[in-house]
Protein backbone atom coordinates (compact mmCIF):
# COMPACT_ATOMS: atom_id res chain seq x y z
CA UNK A 1 0.00 0.00 0.00
CA UNK A 2 1.23 3.85 -0.49
CA UNK A 3 2.79 5.36 2.46
CA UNK A 4 1.84 8.97 3.01
CA UNK A 5 5.29 10.15 2.55
CA UNK A 6 5.06 9.51 -1.07
CA UNK A 7 2.43 10.81 -1.45
CA UNK A 8 3.29 13.79 0.17
CA UNK A 9 6.41 13.45 -1.88
CA UNK A 10 3.97 13.78 -5.24
CA UNK A 11 2.10 16.74 -3.84
CA UNK A 12 5.33 18.74 -3.29
CA UNK A 13 6.47 17.78 -6.80
CA UNK A 14 3.91 19.08 -8.41
CA UNK A 15 3.62 22.33 -6.24
CA UNK A 16 7.07 23.34 -7.71
CA UNK A 17 5.73 22.67 -11.42
CA UNK A 18 3.00 24.71 -10.53
CA UNK A 19 5.03 27.85 -8.56
CA UNK A 20 7.59 27.77 -11.91
CA UNK A 21 4.82 28.04 -14.19
CA UNK A 22 3.43 30.64 -11.98
CA UNK A 23 6.75 32.88 -12.31
CA UNK A 24 6.97 32.21 -16.05
CA UNK A 25 3.03 34.01 -16.14
CA UNK A 26 4.08 36.80 -14.31
CA UNK A 27 7.08 38.00 -16.05
CA UNK A 28 4.30 38.04 -19.73
CA UNK A 29 2.70 41.05 -19.90
CA UNK A 30 0.37 41.68 -22.85
CA UNK A 31 -0.68 45.12 -24.10
CA UNK A 32 -4.76 43.84 -22.61
CA UNK A 33 -3.90 42.00 -19.41
CA UNK A 34 -1.74 40.80 -17.24
CA UNK A 35 -1.43 37.34 -15.87
CA UNK A 36 -1.03 36.84 -11.82
CA UNK A 37 -0.92 34.27 -9.95
CA UNK A 38 -3.89 32.80 -8.33
CA UNK A 39 -4.56 33.36 -4.51
CA UNK A 40 -3.95 30.90 -1.67
CA UNK A 41 -5.99 31.00 0.73
CA UNK A 42 -4.67 31.69 3.94
CA UNK A 43 -6.20 28.48 5.82
CA UNK A 44 -7.05 24.92 4.32
CA UNK A 45 -8.52 21.87 6.64
CA UNK A 46 -6.30 19.05 6.72
CA UNK A 47 -9.72 17.04 5.13
CA UNK A 48 -9.41 19.21 2.21
CA UNK A 49 -5.55 19.18 2.59
CA UNK A 50 -5.49 15.60 1.67
CA UNK A 51 -8.55 15.93 -0.75
CA UNK A 52 -6.29 18.33 -2.59
CA UNK A 53 -3.54 15.45 -2.82
CA UNK A 54 -5.57 13.00 -4.03
CA UNK A 55 -6.84 14.84 -6.79
CA UNK A 56 -3.46 15.95 -7.85
CA UNK A 57 -2.53 12.12 -7.39
CA UNK A 58 -5.98 11.23 -9.80
CA UNK A 59 -5.14 14.21 -12.58
CA UNK A 60 -1.21 13.73 -12.91
CA UNK A 61 -0.24 10.00 -11.70
CA UNK A 62 1.99 8.44 -14.38
CA UNK A 63 -0.76 5.55 -13.80
CA UNK A 64 -4.51 4.56 -13.36
CA UNK A 65 -5.24 4.45 -9.24
CA UNK A 66 -7.88 3.37 -7.17
CA UNK A 67 -8.95 6.23 -4.86
CA UNK A 68 -10.43 4.50 -2.22
CA UNK A 69 -7.09 2.18 -1.66
CA UNK A 70 -5.37 5.59 -1.62
CA UNK A 71 -7.61 6.73 0.93
CA UNK A 72 -7.58 3.41 2.97
CA UNK A 73 -3.76 3.77 2.45
CA UNK A 74 -3.10 7.38 3.90
CA UNK A 75 -5.73 6.22 7.10
CA UNK A 76 -3.42 3.08 7.59
CA UNK A 77 0.10 5.54 7.44
CA UNK A 78 -1.55 7.76 10.09
CA UNK A 79 -2.34 4.99 12.34
CA UNK A 80 1.11 3.76 12.16
CA UNK A 81 2.51 6.59 13.76
CA UNK A 82 1.32 6.76 16.67
CA UNK A 83 1.50 2.61 18.58
CA UNK A 84 1.58 -0.71 16.98
CA UNK A 85 -2.13 -1.87 17.91
CA UNK A 86 -4.08 1.15 17.39
CA UNK A 87 -5.08 -0.28 13.60
CA UNK A 88 -7.60 0.27 10.36
CA UNK A 89 -9.94 -2.99 9.95
CA UNK A 90 -10.96 -2.84 6.05
CA UNK A 91 -14.90 -3.31 5.62
CA UNK A 92 -14.36 -6.54 3.88
CA UNK A 93 -12.65 -8.04 7.42
CA UNK A 94 -14.44 -5.98 10.02
CA UNK A 95 -16.69 -9.83 10.40
CA UNK A 96 -13.43 -11.76 10.59
CA UNK A 97 -11.93 -9.70 13.00
CA UNK A 98 -14.81 -9.41 15.72
CA UNK A 99 -15.50 -13.26 15.77
CA UNK A 100 -12.71 -13.95 18.38
CA UNK A 101 -14.24 -11.27 20.06
CA UNK A 102 -17.59 -12.10 19.80
CA UNK A 103 -17.21 -15.67 20.50
CA UNK A 104 -19.58 -16.26 17.73
CA UNK A 105 -20.67 -16.03 14.16
CA UNK A 106 -23.57 -16.83 11.79
CA UNK A 107 -22.91 -20.11 9.60
CA UNK A 108 -23.83 -24.04 9.84
CA UNK A 109 -22.18 -25.07 12.48
CA UNK A 110 -19.67 -27.18 11.31
CA UNK A 111 -15.66 -27.83 11.69
CA UNK A 112 -13.78 -28.61 8.09
CA UNK A 113 -10.44 -29.60 6.54
CA UNK A 114 -9.78 -30.22 3.12
CA UNK A 115 -8.58 -32.96 2.28
CA UNK A 116 -6.61 -33.81 -0.89
CA UNK A 117 -9.52 -31.40 -2.65
CA UNK A 118 -12.35 -32.45 -0.73
CA UNK A 119 -14.53 -30.65 1.99
CA UNK A 120 -14.71 -32.56 4.99
CA UNK A 121 -16.66 -32.63 7.94
CA UNK A 122 -14.71 -32.82 11.36
CA UNK A 123 -16.98 -32.72 13.63
CA UNK A 124 -20.82 -30.75 14.17
CA UNK A 125 -20.73 -28.39 16.44
CA UNK A 126 -22.97 -29.18 19.61
CA UNK A 127 -26.42 -27.75 19.33
CA UNK A 128 -25.97 -25.64 15.69
CA UNK A 129 -28.17 -26.13 12.67
CA UNK A 130 -25.78 -28.91 10.67
CA UNK A 131 -25.92 -31.49 14.26
CA UNK A 132 -29.70 -31.01 14.73
CA UNK A 133 -30.07 -31.99 10.65
CA UNK A 134 -27.91 -35.68 11.03
CA UNK A 135 -24.71 -34.47 9.41
CA UNK A 136 -21.74 -36.22 10.03
CA UNK A 137 -18.34 -36.53 11.28
CA UNK A 138 -16.55 -37.84 8.23
CA UNK A 139 -19.02 -36.40 5.61
CA UNK A 140 -18.02 -34.69 2.48
CA UNK A 141 -19.42 -31.95 1.17
CA UNK A 142 -19.64 -32.63 -2.50
CA UNK A 143 -21.78 -29.28 -3.43
CA UNK A 144 -22.95 -26.01 -1.86
CA UNK A 145 -26.34 -24.31 -3.55
CA UNK A 146 -25.83 -26.45 -6.77
CA UNK A 147 -22.14 -25.85 -7.48
CA UNK A 148 -19.77 -28.37 -7.11
CA UNK A 149 -17.01 -28.47 -4.70
CA UNK A 150 -14.98 -30.94 -5.15
CA UNK A 151 -11.72 -31.20 -7.16
CA UNK A 152 -11.73 -27.67 -8.16
CA UNK A 153 -8.79 -26.69 -5.60
CA UNK A 154 -11.06 -25.45 -3.17
CA UNK A 155 -9.38 -22.71 -0.82
CA UNK A 156 -10.59 -21.91 3.34
CA UNK A 157 -11.44 -18.36 2.37
CA UNK A 158 -14.25 -19.64 0.03
CA UNK A 159 -15.75 -22.05 2.41
CA UNK A 160 -16.34 -19.95 4.42
CA UNK A 161 -17.98 -17.13 2.12
CA UNK A 162 -20.12 -19.84 1.05
CA UNK A 163 -21.03 -21.62 4.07
CA UNK A 164 -21.78 -18.63 6.39
CA UNK A 165 -23.84 -15.59 6.11
CA UNK A 166 -26.92 -13.37 7.02
CA UNK A 167 -28.75 -14.87 10.26
CA UNK A 168 -31.91 -17.23 9.28
CA UNK A 169 -30.66 -17.65 5.04
CA UNK A 170 -30.77 -21.27 3.85
CA UNK A 171 -27.67 -22.82 2.06
CA UNK A 172 -28.33 -26.18 0.00
CA UNK A 173 -25.61 -28.78 1.26
CA UNK A 174 -25.00 -32.38 -0.69
CA UNK A 175 -23.01 -34.73 1.38
CA UNK A 176 -21.07 -37.97 0.15
CA UNK A 177 -21.31 -40.59 3.47
CA UNK A 178 -20.12 -43.82 3.17
CA UNK A 179 -22.70 -45.69 4.36
CA UNK A 180 -24.75 -44.76 1.60
CA UNK A 181 -24.47 -44.66 -2.32
CA UNK A 182 -26.59 -41.95 -3.25
CA UNK A 183 -25.72 -38.11 -1.89
CA UNK A 184 -27.76 -36.84 0.73
CA UNK A 185 -29.45 -33.26 0.63
CA UNK A 186 -29.91 -30.44 3.41
CA UNK A 187 -31.34 -27.48 3.34
CA UNK A 188 -30.11 -25.65 6.59
CA UNK A 189 -30.56 -22.60 7.94
CA UNK A 190 -27.89 -20.72 8.87
CA UNK A 191 -27.72 -19.66 12.54
CA UNK A 192 -25.56 -17.80 15.09
CA UNK A 193 -22.88 -20.50 15.78
CA UNK A 194 -21.01 -20.23 19.27
CA UNK A 195 -17.31 -20.59 19.25
CA UNK A 196 -16.10 -21.97 22.82
CA UNK A 197 -13.12 -19.62 24.15
CA UNK A 198 -12.74 -22.66 26.65
CA UNK A 199 -10.51 -25.62 24.46
CA UNK A 200 -10.73 -27.87 26.88
CA UNK A 201 -11.56 -28.37 31.05
CA UNK A 202 -11.02 -31.53 32.93
CA UNK A 203 -9.72 -33.04 36.14
CA UNK A 204 -5.76 -33.29 35.43
CA UNK A 205 -5.30 -35.19 38.55
CA UNK A 206 -6.74 -35.94 41.71
CA UNK A 207 -8.30 -32.60 43.25
CA UNK A 208 -6.64 -30.40 40.75
CA UNK A 209 -8.72 -29.16 37.74
CA UNK A 210 -7.43 -27.24 34.31
CA UNK A 211 -9.30 -25.26 32.56
CA UNK A 212 -7.53 -23.73 29.13
CA UNK A 213 -8.96 -20.77 27.65
CA UNK A 214 -7.77 -19.72 24.29
CA UNK A 215 -9.07 -15.92 24.48
CA UNK A 216 -11.48 -13.41 26.05
CA UNK A 217 -14.95 -13.18 24.46
CA UNK A 218 -18.32 -12.19 25.10
CA UNK A 219 -19.39 -15.78 26.03
CA UNK A 220 -16.08 -16.29 28.19
CA UNK A 221 -17.30 -15.84 31.59
CA UNK A 222 -20.26 -17.85 30.93
CA UNK A 223 -18.09 -20.97 29.86
CA UNK A 224 -15.49 -20.33 32.77
CA UNK A 225 -18.32 -20.60 35.32
CA UNK A 226 -19.94 -23.83 33.50
CA UNK A 227 -16.35 -25.63 34.09
CA UNK A 228 -15.49 -24.38 37.48
CA UNK A 229 -18.82 -25.49 38.69
CA UNK A 230 -18.31 -29.03 36.69
CA UNK A 231 -15.14 -29.50 38.08
CA UNK A 232 -16.35 -28.89 41.62
CA UNK A 233 -18.45 -31.58 41.46
CA UNK A 234 -15.82 -33.75 40.30
CA UNK A 235 -13.60 -32.91 43.74
CA UNK A 236 -11.67 -29.87 42.43
CA UNK A 237 -9.93 -28.22 45.32
CA UNK A 238 -7.43 -26.61 43.44
CA UNK A 239 -7.13 -24.96 39.91
CA UNK A 240 -4.92 -24.58 37.18
CA UNK A 241 -5.49 -22.16 34.83
CA UNK A 242 -4.20 -22.27 31.39
CA UNK A 243 -3.51 -18.80 29.62
CA UNK A 244 -0.60 -19.89 27.30
CA UNK A 245 -0.65 -18.16 23.85
CA UNK A 246 -3.70 -16.58 25.15
CA UNK A 247 -3.51 -13.32 22.77
CA UNK A 248 -6.11 -11.12 24.42
CA UNK A 249 -9.71 -10.24 24.10
CA UNK A 250 -12.24 -7.95 25.74
CA UNK A 251 -11.34 -5.94 29.21
CA UNK A 252 -14.70 -6.59 30.85
CA UNK A 253 -14.30 -10.51 30.26
CA UNK A 254 -10.39 -10.19 32.17
CA UNK A 255 -12.61 -8.22 34.40
CA UNK A 256 -14.87 -10.61 35.53
CA UNK A 257 -13.02 -14.05 35.05
CA UNK A 258 -11.06 -11.93 37.63
CA UNK A 259 -14.17 -11.61 39.90
CA UNK A 260 -14.33 -15.43 39.38
CA UNK A 261 -11.32 -15.54 42.05
CA UNK A 262 -10.82 -12.32 44.00
CA UNK A 263 -13.07 -11.42 47.24
CA UNK A 264 -13.81 -8.10 48.43
CA UNK A 265 -14.20 -5.14 46.61
CA UNK A 266 -10.51 -5.88 45.52
CA UNK A 267 -9.23 -3.60 42.50
CA UNK A 268 -8.10 -5.88 39.66
CA UNK A 269 -7.16 -3.09 37.10
CA UNK A 270 -7.27 0.70 36.55
CA UNK A 271 -6.75 2.68 33.10
CA UNK A 272 -6.78 6.15 32.13
CA UNK A 273 -5.79 8.15 29.26
CA UNK A 274 -5.09 11.65 27.85
CA UNK A 275 -9.21 11.96 26.80
CA UNK A 276 -10.13 9.38 29.61
CA UNK A 277 -9.81 9.55 33.71
CA UNK A 278 -9.13 6.87 35.58
CA UNK A 279 -11.43 4.06 35.85
CA UNK A 280 -11.33 1.40 38.13
CA UNK A 281 -12.55 -2.23 37.65
CA UNK A 282 -13.09 -3.84 41.06
CA UNK A 283 -14.35 -7.62 42.37
CA UNK A 284 -17.81 -6.88 43.19
CA UNK A 285 -19.69 -9.90 43.53
CA UNK A 286 -19.32 -13.59 45.19
CA UNK A 287 -16.72 -15.41 42.81
CA UNK A 288 -16.89 -19.38 42.10
CA UNK A 289 -13.14 -20.12 43.21
CA UNK A 290 -12.71 -17.60 45.71
CA UNK A 291 -10.38 -20.13 47.86
CA UNK A 292 -8.23 -22.94 46.68
CA UNK A 293 -5.05 -23.01 45.39
CA UNK A 294 -4.98 -21.19 42.38
CA UNK A 295 -1.93 -21.50 39.53
CA UNK A 296 -2.17 -19.53 36.22
CA UNK A 297 0.19 -20.44 33.64
CA UNK A 298 1.69 -18.00 30.66
CA UNK A 299 4.20 -17.66 28.10
CA UNK A 300 5.68 -14.96 26.23
CA UNK A 301 2.45 -15.36 23.64
CA UNK A 302 -0.09 -14.35 26.63
CA UNK A 303 -1.29 -10.92 26.25
CA UNK A 304 -3.15 -8.21 27.10
CA UNK A 305 -6.20 -9.24 28.80
CA UNK A 306 -4.41 -12.69 29.72
CA UNK A 307 -2.04 -9.84 31.69
CA UNK A 308 -4.63 -8.23 33.48
CA UNK A 309 -5.94 -11.14 34.64
CA UNK A 310 -2.27 -12.56 36.29
CA UNK A 311 -1.51 -8.93 37.04
CA UNK A 312 -4.38 -9.20 39.57
CA UNK A 313 -4.22 -12.32 40.75
CA UNK A 314 -0.50 -12.13 41.41
CA UNK A 315 -0.75 -8.64 42.76
CA UNK A 316 -3.07 -9.57 45.28
CA UNK A 317 -1.36 -12.87 46.59
CA UNK A 318 -4.16 -14.99 45.15
CA UNK A 319 -2.18 -17.47 43.30
CA UNK A 320 0.94 -18.03 41.40
CA UNK A 321 2.21 -17.09 37.67
CA UNK A 322 4.35 -20.32 36.33
CA UNK A 323 5.71 -20.23 32.92
CA UNK A 324 7.49 -17.40 31.39
CA UNK A 325 7.35 -13.67 30.92
CA UNK A 326 4.19 -12.72 28.98
CA UNK A 327 3.87 -10.18 26.21
CA UNK A 328 3.65 -6.87 27.47
CA UNK A 329 0.92 -5.20 26.37
CA UNK A 330 -0.44 -2.44 28.25
CA UNK A 331 -2.67 -0.61 25.75
CA UNK A 332 -6.55 -0.46 26.28
CA UNK A 333 -8.05 -0.28 22.36
CA UNK A 334 -11.66 0.87 21.50
CA UNK A 335 -13.17 -0.45 18.66
CA UNK A 336 -14.87 2.55 16.65
CA UNK A 337 -16.85 1.87 13.93
CA UNK A 338 -16.40 3.82 10.64
CA UNK A 339 -19.20 5.57 8.37
CA UNK A 340 -18.38 3.11 5.27
CA UNK A 341 -18.43 -0.02 7.76
CA UNK A 342 -14.66 -0.69 8.19
CA UNK A 343 -13.29 -0.53 12.03
CA UNK A 344 -10.55 1.34 13.59
CA UNK A 345 -9.12 0.13 16.99
CA UNK A 346 -8.07 2.87 18.32
CA UNK A 347 -5.54 3.09 22.13
CA UNK A 348 -7.38 5.71 24.28
CA UNK A 349 -5.75 4.62 27.69
CA UNK A 350 -2.63 2.46 29.50
CA UNK A 351 -4.19 -0.11 32.05
CA UNK A 352 -2.38 -0.55 35.03
CA UNK A 353 -2.35 -3.85 37.74
CA UNK A 354 -3.78 -3.02 40.78
CA UNK A 355 0.12 -2.47 42.64
CA UNK A 356 0.65 0.53 39.52
CA UNK A 357 2.33 -1.98 37.65
CA UNK A 358 2.58 -0.65 33.67
CA UNK A 359 3.58 -3.92 31.79
CA UNK A 360 3.29 -2.11 28.29
CA UNK A 361 7.01 -3.14 26.62
CA UNK A 362 8.70 -0.54 25.04
CA UNK A 363 7.14 0.41 21.15
CA UNK A 364 9.77 3.33 20.09
CA UNK A 365 11.56 1.50 18.25
CA UNK A 366 8.90 -0.06 16.25
CA UNK A 367 10.71 -2.83 14.25
CA UNK A 368 12.37 -3.86 17.57
CA UNK A 369 8.97 -4.51 19.05
CA UNK A 370 7.87 -6.41 16.22
CA UNK A 371 11.52 -9.08 16.62
CA UNK A 372 10.72 -8.86 20.49
CA UNK A 373 9.65 -12.87 20.67
CA UNK A 374 12.94 -13.46 18.45
CA UNK A 375 15.19 -11.19 20.41
CA UNK A 376 13.79 -13.49 23.40
CA UNK A 377 14.62 -16.20 22.10
CA UNK A 378 18.29 -15.28 21.37
CA UNK A 379 19.25 -13.31 24.41
CA UNK A 380 18.28 -16.83 25.87
CA UNK A 381 15.55 -15.52 28.29
CA UNK A 382 12.89 -18.19 27.77
CA UNK A 383 15.42 -20.84 28.35
CA UNK A 384 17.27 -19.31 31.11
CA UNK A 385 15.95 -17.30 34.12
CA UNK A 386 19.00 -15.39 34.75
CA UNK A 387 18.95 -13.83 31.01
CA UNK A 388 16.16 -11.97 32.30
CA UNK A 389 17.49 -8.12 33.47
CA UNK A 390 14.98 -5.64 34.63
CA UNK A 391 16.35 -2.42 36.92
CA UNK A 392 15.10 -2.08 40.72
CA UNK A 393 12.93 1.16 38.96
CA UNK A 394 10.60 -1.28 37.84
CA UNK A 395 9.99 -3.32 41.36
CA UNK A 396 7.00 -2.94 42.62
CA UNK A 397 5.43 -5.01 45.73
CA UNK A 398 2.14 -7.58 46.28
CA UNK A 399 -0.52 -5.82 48.00
CA UNK A 400 -0.92 -7.88 50.70
CA UNK A 401 2.73 -10.13 51.57
CA UNK A 402 4.66 -7.91 49.98
CA UNK A 403 6.22 -9.88 47.74
CA UNK A 404 8.34 -8.07 44.49
CA UNK A 405 6.89 -8.63 41.26
CA UNK A 406 8.07 -6.37 38.80
CA UNK A 407 6.70 -3.89 35.54
CA UNK A 408 7.92 -2.73 31.98
CA UNK A 409 7.38 -5.63 29.06
CA UNK A 410 5.33 -8.02 30.28
CA UNK A 411 4.07 -10.34 33.78
CA UNK A 412 7.20 -11.90 35.38
CA UNK A 413 6.69 -15.55 36.59
CA UNK A 414 6.82 -16.56 40.30
CA UNK A 415 8.08 -19.71 38.93
CA UNK A 416 9.88 -19.44 35.91
CA UNK A 417 9.56 -22.63 33.66
CA UNK A 418 12.72 -22.92 30.21
CA UNK A 419 11.42 -23.77 27.04
CA UNK A 420 11.99 -27.54 26.31
CA UNK A 421 13.93 -27.16 22.64
CA UNK A 422 15.38 -30.57 22.72
CA UNK A 423 13.47 -32.21 20.67
CA UNK A 424 12.72 -29.47 18.12
CA UNK A 425 14.76 -29.98 15.22
CA UNK A 426 14.71 -28.19 11.88
CA UNK A 427 12.66 -31.75 10.86
CA UNK A 428 10.25 -31.88 12.78
CA UNK A 429 9.53 -28.06 11.96
CA UNK A 430 9.56 -28.78 8.48
CA UNK A 431 7.82 -31.90 9.08
CA UNK A 432 5.07 -29.79 10.84
CA UNK A 433 5.22 -27.21 8.08
CA UNK A 434 4.18 -29.72 5.13
CA UNK A 435 0.46 -30.25 7.10
CA UNK A 436 0.76 -34.05 6.81
CA UNK A 437 -0.17 -34.32 10.94
CA UNK A 438 -3.34 -32.92 10.29
CA UNK A 439 -4.40 -34.65 6.54
CA UNK A 440 -2.33 -38.08 7.50
CA UNK A 441 -4.50 -38.10 10.85
CA UNK A 442 -7.80 -37.47 8.75
CA UNK A 443 -7.15 -39.16 6.27
CA UNK A 444 -6.80 -42.52 8.97
CA UNK A 445 -9.89 -41.36 11.13
CA UNK A 446 -11.91 -41.51 7.77
CA UNK A 447 -10.97 -44.79 7.03
CA UNK A 448 -11.14 -46.26 10.27
CA UNK A 449 -13.25 -44.48 12.13
CA UNK A 450 -16.44 -47.18 12.57
CA UNK A 451 -13.88 -49.69 14.12
CA UNK A 452 -11.97 -46.67 16.25
CA UNK A 453 -15.47 -45.69 17.46
CA UNK A 454 -16.13 -49.14 18.62
CA UNK A 455 -12.90 -50.09 20.15
CA UNK A 456 -12.29 -46.64 22.23
CA UNK A 457 -15.97 -45.44 23.78
CA UNK A 458 -13.95 -42.74 25.75
CA UNK A 459 -11.41 -40.30 25.22
CA UNK A 460 -9.81 -41.58 28.00
CA UNK A 461 -9.73 -44.96 26.61
CA UNK A 462 -8.36 -43.97 23.26
CA UNK A 463 -5.74 -42.04 25.28
CA UNK A 464 -4.64 -45.57 27.38
CA UNK A 465 -4.90 -47.91 24.89
CA UNK A 466 -3.99 -46.80 21.19
CA UNK A 467 -0.58 -47.22 20.27
CA UNK A 468 1.31 -44.82 17.67
CA UNK A 469 4.02 -47.63 15.95
CA UNK A 470 7.33 -46.63 15.01
CA UNK A 471 5.96 -48.29 11.63
CA UNK A 472 2.88 -45.78 11.95
CA UNK A 473 4.90 -42.64 12.23
CA UNK A 474 7.32 -43.41 9.56
CA UNK A 475 4.11 -44.35 6.95
CA UNK A 476 3.35 -40.67 7.89
CA UNK A 477 6.81 -39.54 6.83
CA UNK A 478 7.00 -41.08 3.47
CA UNK A 479 3.58 -39.98 2.30
CA UNK A 480 4.85 -36.51 3.57
CA UNK A 481 8.11 -36.93 1.32
CA UNK A 482 5.69 -38.32 -1.43
CA UNK A 483 3.84 -35.19 -1.71
CA UNK A 484 6.39 -32.84 -1.08
CA UNK A 485 9.74 -33.53 -3.20
CA UNK A 486 11.56 -31.15 -1.58
CA UNK A 487 11.37 -32.44 1.95
CA UNK A 488 14.06 -35.22 2.99
CA UNK A 489 13.94 -37.52 5.61
CA UNK A 490 17.04 -36.39 8.46
CA UNK A 491 17.00 -39.86 10.02
CA UNK A 492 19.41 -38.26 12.85
CA UNK A 493 17.32 -35.43 13.62
CA UNK A 494 14.39 -37.92 13.40
CA UNK A 495 15.41 -39.72 16.28
CA UNK A 496 15.61 -37.13 18.42
CA UNK A 497 12.03 -36.16 17.53
CA UNK A 498 10.43 -39.27 16.91
CA UNK A 499 8.73 -38.80 20.60
CA UNK A 500 7.00 -35.53 19.68
CA UNK A 501 6.18 -36.86 16.34
CA UNK A 502 4.37 -39.85 18.35
CA UNK A 503 2.62 -37.44 20.77
CA UNK A 504 1.39 -34.81 18.59
CA UNK A 505 -0.28 -37.62 15.87
CA UNK A 506 -2.15 -39.70 18.50
CA UNK A 507 -3.25 -36.14 19.87
CA UNK A 508 -4.26 -34.86 16.13
CA UNK A 509 -6.08 -38.23 15.66
CA UNK A 510 -7.63 -38.22 18.92
CA UNK A 511 -8.86 -34.66 17.80
CA UNK A 512 -10.52 -35.57 14.60
CA UNK A 513 -12.26 -38.83 16.62
CA UNK A 514 -13.40 -37.05 19.63
CA UNK A 515 -12.59 -33.42 19.77
CA UNK A 516 -10.28 -30.32 21.01
CA UNK A 517 -11.01 -31.51 24.63
CA UNK A 518 -8.89 -34.81 23.36
CA UNK A 519 -6.01 -33.33 21.85
CA UNK A 520 -4.99 -31.76 25.16
CA UNK A 521 -5.86 -34.60 26.98
CA UNK A 522 -3.06 -36.03 25.41
CA UNK A 523 -0.49 -33.60 24.07
CA UNK A 524 -0.65 -31.90 28.10
CA UNK A 525 1.44 -34.90 28.45
CA UNK A 526 4.26 -32.84 27.09
CA UNK A 527 3.38 -29.21 28.29
CA UNK A 528 6.23 -28.61 30.60
CA UNK A 529 4.75 -25.35 32.28
CA UNK A 530 1.35 -27.48 33.34
CA UNK A 531 3.09 -30.57 34.34
CA UNK A 532 5.41 -28.20 36.67
CA UNK A 533 2.40 -26.65 37.93
CA UNK A 534 1.09 -30.33 38.86
CA UNK A 535 4.28 -31.01 40.75
CA UNK A 536 3.93 -27.40 42.43
CA UNK A 537 0.69 -28.57 43.77
CA UNK A 538 1.25 -32.87 44.57
CA UNK A 539 4.74 -32.19 46.48
CA UNK A 540 2.86 -28.93 48.47
CA UNK A 541 5.83 -27.04 47.13
CA UNK A 542 2.91 -24.35 46.43
CA UNK A 543 2.29 -23.98 50.30
CA UNK A 544 5.82 -22.50 50.43
CA UNK A 545 4.95 -19.20 48.68
CA UNK A 546 4.40 -16.24 50.75
CA UNK A 547 0.30 -16.42 49.28
CA UNK A 548 -2.47 -14.99 51.17
CA UNK A 549 -3.97 -17.44 53.54
CA UNK A 550 -7.90 -17.95 53.20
Amino acid sequence: MMHMKYIFAGLIFASTLTACAQREQKLKVTPTKVVTAPVVPAQITKGAYLDEVLRYVEKLYVDSVNSDKLYEAAIVGMLETLDPHTSFIPRSEVEEANRRIDGSFVGIGIRYQILKDTLMVIETISGGPSEKLGMKAGDKIVSIDGMNVAGIGLKNTQVREKLMGELGTIVKVEVKRKSTKKTVNYIITRDRIRENSVECAYMVAPKIGYIKLSAFSRSSVEEVGKALTELKAEGMESLIFDLQSNGGGLLNAAQYLADEFLSANKLIVYSEGRAQPRQNLNAAKPGKFEIGNLILLTDENSASASEILSGAVQDWDRGLIVGRRSYGKGLVQRPIDLSDGSQMRLTIARYYTPSGRFIQKSYEDKEAYRNDYMRRFMNGEMTNLDSIKLPDSLKFQTMITKRPVYGGGGIMPDVFVPLDTTELTDFYRDLSGTGIFNSFALTYVDKNRDELNRKYETESAFKAGFNVSDKFIKEMVDESMKDNKEFKLDEKQFAISKELIRLRLKATIANDLFGGEAFYLIYNERNEILQKAISILQTNEYSNYNLEKK
